[in-house]
């Protein structure tokens, strides 16, 4: 598990086809009037599947209603380990005293290891296939673009252009 963004409503730029005279140039966009969005996301190890939400705030409350949807999508008895960065809201008492009621196991990286968390590769192919080369005009539409790509990318996991994408993360 672990989050994506800040996601602001702006121009990215990407890769096109442009005339030779003129190239049409992004917008400058010094302000967020439409403040930005967090996307807290998920990968299920044993089906490769996805599970994103999005949230305006990045607070131990959202990541708190994120860990309870996760919950209740698998069976009760199965004990639940959630693979985690080591950012304070993962940390805080309510969010560990959760846990341990509901039959969740955190499991932290190493500080600086994030590279470790398995779903971090899959942020590129997201960044590639819904932000490059868009303006969306609103958050609703650039949510309903991320959930879409995530429903396509779990009927077509093995499909070689996302592999491709998922093998080009970058360690920092």
């Amino acid at each position: 598990m672990d989050e994506f963004g800040p996601l602001s409503i702006r121009p990215y730029a990407g890769k096109g086809w442009f005339p030779q005279k003129k190239a049409d140039r992004l917008p400058a966009t010094y302000t967020r009037k439409h403040g930005v969005r967090h996307l807290f996301a998920a990968l299920d190890l044993k089906t490769d599947k996805l599970y994103a939400h999005n949230k305006k705030t990045k607070r131990h409350q959202d990541f708190l209603g994120f860990l309870q949807v996760l919950r209740r999508r698998f069976h009760r008895s199965e004990r639940l380990y959630i693979i985690l960065d080591n950012f304070s809201p993962h940390h805080h008492k309510k969010v560990k005293a959760w846990a341990e009621k509901n039959h969740v196991k955190l499991v932290y990286t190493p500080t600086y290891a994030s590279w470790l968390n398995r779903i971090e590769c899959h942020f590129g192919p997201l960044r590639k296939f819904v932000l490059e080369g868009s303006n969306y005009s609103s958050h609703d539409e650039l949510m309903k673009a991320i959930q879409e790509y995530i429903r396509w990318r779990n009927k077509n996991k093995r499909d070689a252009v996302i592999l491709n994408e998922q093998n080009k993360i970058k360690v920092a």
